[in-house]
């Protein structure tokens, strides 16, 4: 056993997923600290665990032995309809004690704290179909910086640390939630419409005929995984900032908890890659006010199928 920052660290030679031993996630972590810690910042962060002998969970909800210095914050689930205390990963001490917890990833809200400053970002999170590889989300991906650049808007790119990529476009403080994402439906759209043959915006994965999803659902409370964070992938892959002008020449497999510290050097990419905030064209907002919310159509479109295939048989 060791000590950090007076977290004591245990078992650290132990497997934690493939590729990788519960030492080399907490030696990332604390290498890339004083840059994965301003993402997640005063933002209500869930983690996915891999403890020994159980399926990988996600955390939203502090456990009772959690230490009183790590800080809180009081949310209420609607899913779950209960009052839910997040923990806000705000200095090194805490970023340690969630790996000596085996928190793998680290996926913290779009909002802060401060909920009456709005969404902090506009997310679009593109994935492949089962089985494609990168090259599609790449071009999916250039969709929607010209659909960005087509509505006055710049974004920034990383790898999703799975197959897929995160485009954030930073947002001026007091946009409403309900208005960003619809903007964020929007672009989605105004991007699958300059190729349709791409990408698509269907939500139900059996509509999506093998074409790259842009997910437009993540907003305000919901959560995307945070840059930087480690992903339950072999080798532990990283959500790695990549500029958009080598986005083509990059696989994410390409950055793991191995290489990236290495790669990053002295470096900040992802704050020094974000462009200023910005303010959500009205147009891009009234448009995504006629476009239906993804996840309430689909409840709709499986209750009909489900009724029909009833009574079909």
């Amino acid at each position: 056993m060791c000590e950090r920052d007076g977290v004591k660290l245990t078992n650290l030679d132990q497997p934690l997923f493939e590729g990788a031993t519960k030492r080399d996630l907490v030696d990332y972590l604390d290498a890339v600290a004083g840059r994965i810690i301003p993402v997640l910042e005063n933002r209500p962060l869930s983690v996915i665990r891999v403890l020994r002998g159980q399926e990988p969970f996600m955390q939203k909800n502090l456990p009772k032995y959690t230490p009183d210095w790590v800080k809180r914050y009081g949310m209420w689930a609607e899913t779950s309809k209960r009052q839910v205390s997040y923990a806000l990963c705000d200095d090194r001490r805490t970023l340690l004690w969630f790996a000596n917890q085996r928190a793998v990833e680290y996926h913290p809200t779009l909002m802060t704290a401060d909920v009456d400053a709005g969404p902090t970002h506009l997310v679009l999170d593109l994935d492949p179909p089962p089985g494609d590889d990168f090259t599609h989300v790449v071009k999916a991906a250039v969709l929607v910086r010209q659909a960005l650049s087509d509505s006055g808007l710049v974004g920034t790119v990383k790898t999703s640390g799975s197959k897929g990529v995160h485009i954030f476009v930073p947002l001026t403080p007091g946009q409403g939630f309900e208005d960003v994402a619809a903007a964020t439906r929007a672009l989605a759209a105004r991007a699958e419409k300059i190729d349709p043959a791409l990408a698509t915006t269907a939500y139900i994965v059996e509509d999506r005929e093998g074409k790259v999803y842009l997910d437009s659902t993540r907003a305000g409370g919901n959560t995307v995984a945070a840059a930087y964070s480690p992903r339950l992938r072999p080798g532990l892959t990283v959500s790695f900032p990549v500029a958009w002008e080598v986005l083509e020449n990059v696989v994410p497999a390409d950055f793991t908890v191995h290489t990236a510290p290495g790669l990053l050097g002295d470096k900040d990419p992802w704050a020094e890659s974000m462009p200023v905030p910005q303010t959500l064209p009205a147009d891009l907002v009234e448009q995504g006010h006629t476009i239906p919310i993804a996840r309430v159509v689909a409840m709709h479109e499986g209750k009909r199928r489900a009724r029909s295939r009833d009574r079909k048989s």
